[in-house]
């Protein structure tokens, strides 16, 4: 009976064949780089294929941050290193310590000679991208209807917002049917109008996300009336649809997260909107009565009611002040006059009658200043203090000086 041997058994003869083989311990392979992934590590790892094959390679952390250039999708290289067999798979790979570029694989130059021409015709020109609408209700998604790529999207959305509506055109993203099956989704999608669409699919190689490579696809895009976000593979793929979408998200999974908005947010800032508004009309309505309570204030300075009493009470002031002056000239003058009347009452002949003194008069009442007016036998008037006389003149007699 034949020996009979465990998995692990053969799988380490044969990477003992593998290391024990001069030839695999120091060999270089060119080929083309396909789905090449920096890890966070620092570890690269990616495939080297030609026409016909491909290999699994990777490159350690301690050997890759020796690279002198950045291994991108379609470069061609010439890796060295050594063919070992990776037991826990059973898979041989490339354990790649040095590695140089050597031109460029058939199909990056198919990917940039596309890139030029359609960046030349304006197709990526920003004056062309239209805005994804802050608030989408009702969002498009081409791609396949399997895969992580729509169940994510599908989850961020409802978390998000789960009153969006999401129409979901299930296209093949992947091999030579796969670029008619994307443009048809666009226009069958952009006809519906949308506010926006989702064209993508999760990561791969770049033979796996080629069809967002295709000049169809680009045109579509291009020309659909929707606003487009590209979502294709990883942050580090980037695709013609990328350059020719409104917006380029880096994975399916942010795609959702720009298309749909969050409605918890929104309700938020809805809130925090209506109390500043409220607060707004409060302030403004306070400031308004302020206003108002200060120009009615003024009306009533301004009344003409107010305004008479205020005249009134001017004219009152004006009359106490007018009396308060002829009450002070009126006794100045009633002192002035008394002082007069009693100057004069000195020199009153009826004063100085009252000292015994008589006032004479001729007959005809002219006053008697000297005898020589006087004649016997004429007759004088007399002016007593308390009445008048006549009298005779019986004798004269001058004084002698």
């Amino acid at each position: 009976m034949a020996n009979i041997y465990s998995v692990k058994q053969v799988t380490a003869y044969i990477s003992n064949m593998f290391s024990q083989d001069y030839a695999l311990n120091r060999i270089f392979i060119r080929g083309e780089v396909s789905n090449c992934k920096y890890h966070t590590s620092g570890h690269i790892y990616f495939t080297l294929k030609d026409d016909s094959s491909m290999m699994a390679c990777v490159m350690f952390a301690s050997h890759a941050r020796n690279l002198s250039f950045r291994m991108r999708e379609g470069q061609s290289v010439v890796a060295g290193g050594s063919v070992r067999v990776y037991e826990r798979d059973g898979k041989y790979q490339l354990y790649v310590t040095e590695a140089r570029p050597e031109g460029t694989g058939d199909l990056y130059r198919r990917f940039e000679q596309l890139k030029q021409k359609l960046s030349e015709m304006g197709m990526f020109a920003p004056e062309y991208k239209q805005p994804i609408p802050s608030y989408a209700a009702r969002v498009g998604i081409v791609t396949a209807p399997t895969g992580a790529a729509i169940q994510d999207m599908i989850q961020i959305s409802g978390r998000r917002n789960p009153y969006v509506q999401l129409y979901l055109y299930p296209a093949l993203v992947q091999g030579t049917d796969a670029p008619e099956s994307i443009i048809r989704g666009i226009r069958r999608l952009d006809s519906m109008g949308l506010d926006c669409l989702i064209v993508g699919r999760g990561g791969g190689s770049i033979e796996d996300l080629w069809a967002f490579n295709d000049e169809g696809v680009a045109r579509a895009i291009f020309d659909c009336e929707t606003p487009v976000i590209s979502a294709v593979g990883h942050e580090t793929d980037f695709t013609i649809a990328d350059f020719v979408a409104d917006m380029r998200a880096p994975t399916p999974s942010a795609a959702a997260e720009l298309a749909v908005f969050d409605y918890t947010a929104f309700e938020e800032k809805m809130l925090e909107q209506k109390r500043r508004l409220l607060k707004a009309a409060e302030d403004a309505v306070a400031m308004y009565r302020g206003e108002m309570e200060k120009r009615l204030l003024n009306l009533r300075l301004l009344h003409p009611g107010n305004r008479l009493l205020q005249e009134k009470q001017y004219l009152a002031e004006l009359e106490d002040r007018l009396y308060a002056v002829m009450a002070r000239r009126t006794e100045t003058y009633r002192h002035v006059l008394e002082v007069a009347a009693a100057r004069l009452d000195g020199l009153s002949p009826l004063s100085r009658l009252s000292g015994g003194y008589v006032w004479a008069a001729d007959a005809q009442g002219k006053p008697l200043e000297s005898i020589s007016q006087v004649e016997r036998g004429s007759v004088i008037r007399l002016r007593l203090k308390d009445g008048k006389a006549e009298a005779t003149v019986n004798r004269r007699e001058e004084d002698r000086l």
